[in-house]
């Protein structure tokens, strides 16, 4: 009896300590996300400054998809680190009262500024380039999208692709190429 309580004792602590970080908002948190005002182009300079790329993710309270690529995709330490080191995400709420600015100036609350980018899913992640013209919304101004969850090595791949700025080599290796090429590689040992 006393081994069945030590073993379920273990299996709570291993699944607590797999779940994800809870915001007051309902949304799930990591420290590599940024608090910032939402305002698009002033999260760019500031990603700039620091030689990261801008990339925001949308999710909800709720998600079930959010959760798992919290908990089995987000908390994979080599990942986690890379985006830390790489890029600088801010967070949004699909159904979120507060003000958010688009990259065209425009402010309104981000549940209205996802109606007018269209997002339907969450999670979804948009990553930027370092110079958005003017005038331009956030959809049209991105290199990338991943819209839904994604497996741990499609998204390392997808964050990957943008760090290395891959979109703009001119070898026809777009990201389905190029992550079937990463597919490969693990599958013959090149890479973990």
């Amino acid at each position: 009896m006393k081994r069945l309580l030590l073993t379920l004792a273990a299996m709570i602590g291993l699944a607590t300590s797999a779940m994800a970080e809870i915001g007051d908002d309902g949304l799930h948190k990591t420290p590599w996300m940024r608090d910032t005002f939402k305002d698009l182009r002033e999260d760019l300079a500031e990603a700039n400054a620091e030689g990261k790329r801008l990339a925001v993710i949308i999710e909800q309270r709720g998600c079930i998809y959010c959760q798992k690529m919290h908990e089995e995709v987000y908390s994979d330490p080599a990942l986690s680190q890379f985006i830390a080191d790489n890029f600088f995400v801010v967070q949004m709420n699909l159904h979120g009262s507060d003000a958010a600015i688009d990259f065209d100036g425009q402010e309104m609350s981000q549940s209205a500024l996802m109606r007018k980018w269209g997002i339907l899913f969450t999670p979804t992640v948009l990553f930027f380039p370092e110079d958005v013209p003017q005038g331009v919304p956030a959809p049209q101004a991105t290199v990338a999208m991943m819209p839904g969850a994604f497996a741990r090595g499609t998204t390392t791949d997808m964050y990957t692709w943008v760090a290395e700025k891959r979109y703009l080599l001119d070898n026809g290796e777009d990201f389905q190429r190029y992550h079937a090429r990463r597919i490969q590689e693990r599958n013959n040992g090149k890479f973990d």
